[in-house]
C-alpha cells in the first residue's frame, strides 16, 4: 500500500514558476515508477510526466516538454514537478500516482495509487 500526498500548488502569473511535491508512504517508495497527470473542468486526466523507479528514465508530454521537470528522491521518499515558464492553459488539478513497476506509463489506468491532487492556477 502507498499513500501520496500532493502539496506545492497555487496561483501564479503566467511565466511563473511552481514546484510540486508528492510525499510517498511506505518502504518500497523506489521500486514504484512514478507518475504526474492533470485534470482541467470539464476535461479528462491527461498525462504530464513520469519518472522511473531510478530516475534514469523520464517522458514527458508534449505540450510541457522543455517546461516542466520531474525528479525524485527515493531517500525522500518524494517526487517532484518543477514547472517553468507556466501558461494559462496549465491551469488544472494536479495528481501524482504510484505505478508498482520500474517502468512509468503514459496511461491513468496503468497507475495503482493516486493523490487527492493539489490545484495549480495561471493567470494570463
Amino acid at each position: 500500500q502507498v499513500q501520496l500526498v500532493e502539496s506545492g500548488g497555487g496561483l501564479v502569473q503566467a511565466g511563473g514558476s511552481l514546484r510540486l511535491s508528492c510525499a510517498a508512504s511506505g518502504r518500497t517508495f523506489s521500486s514504484y515508477a512514478m507518475g504526474w497527470f492533470r485534470q482541467a473542468p470539464g476535461k479528462e486526466r491527461e498525462f504530464v510526466a513520469a519518472i522511473r523507479w531510478n530516475g534514469r528514465g523520464t517522458n514527458y508530454a508534449d505540450s510541457v516538454k522543455g517546461r516542466f521537470t520531474i525528479s525524485r528522491d527515493n531517500a525522500k521518499n518524494t517526487v517532484y514537478l518543477q514547472m517553468n515558464s507556466l501558461k494559462p492553459e496549465d491551469t488544472a488539478d494536479y495528481f501524482c500516482a504510484a505505478r508498482a513497476s520500474t517502468y512509468y506509463s503514459t496511461t491513468p489506468s496503468e497507475y495503482d495509487y493516486w493523490g487527492q491532487g493539489t490545484q495549480v492556477t495561471v493567470s494570463s
